[in-house]
């Protein structure tokens, strides 16, 4: 089976240079994708930190995702888009930006199967396991496999990804795993190794 994996930004814990060598070394080494994922930044200053992740991974197979902004995904050239399940419409953004790549967030299987509906074209499943500083109970392994099973596009899993519950979430059926925690202990091409050699390396 084969598992991407992709990087989630938080420029709280990781910002500015550093957080631009991180995603270079993980591009580098094997990583599928970047979501840009900050919430608070406007557009303009949203845009020129995508676009500066974008050179980051010039050169790479490493796509990138904007979170919540196709506007801003188009805009700079990004892959796609990763809409929060309380966000914009996957069919209004489908309709509007037929050449984005659409992944969808939710929080369980209903929103997933809706996700599918409206055409998303993947839909990130969490949290599956306990993160630190986290409310949200984990949905757990068993709903993550329900959900490949009952879903036709893939599944891709987030919430306590780490080297030990990668190929845990990877044999549930996963067909990606989102991290930010894994990337901040070490190197980053350490992490990809880590995550990827645990579960299985991507395409």
């Amino acid at each position: 089976m084969s598992v991407g994996l992709t990087l989630v930004t938080d420029r709280r814990r990781l910002a500015g240079a550093l957080l631009l060598r991180v995603i270079g070394e993980a591009a580098r080494a094997g990583l599928d994708c970047v979501q840009v994922r900050e919430k608070d930044l406007g557009g303009r200053a949203l845009r020129r930190l995508v676009d500066d992740v974008l050179a980051a991974v010039a050169g790479t197979a490493t796509r990138v995702l904007v979170n919540g902004r196709p506007d801003v995904a188009e805009a700079a050239g990004a892959a796609g888009v990763q809409l929060p399940e309380q966000g914009l419409p996957v069919a209004d953004v489908r309709r509007a930006f037929p050449a984005l790549w659409i992944g969808a967030s939710c929080h369980g299987l209903e929103s997933a199967a809706r996700a599918q509906a409206d055409g998303a074209d993947f839909v990130v499943l969490g949290p599956i396991f306990s993160t630190p500083g986290k409310e949200a109970r984990p949905l757990g392994l068993e709903a993550l496999a329900e959900a490949v099973r009952r879903l036709r596009l893939p599944v891709h899993a987030v919430g306590g990804i780490d080297a030990e519950t990668a190929p845990r979430a990877a044999a549930a059926g996963a067909a990606g795993l989102l991290a930010i925690r894994a990337f901040l202990a070490g190197g980053a091409a350490e992490a990809v190794r880590a995550l990827k050699g645990r579960g299985a390396p991507s395409p």
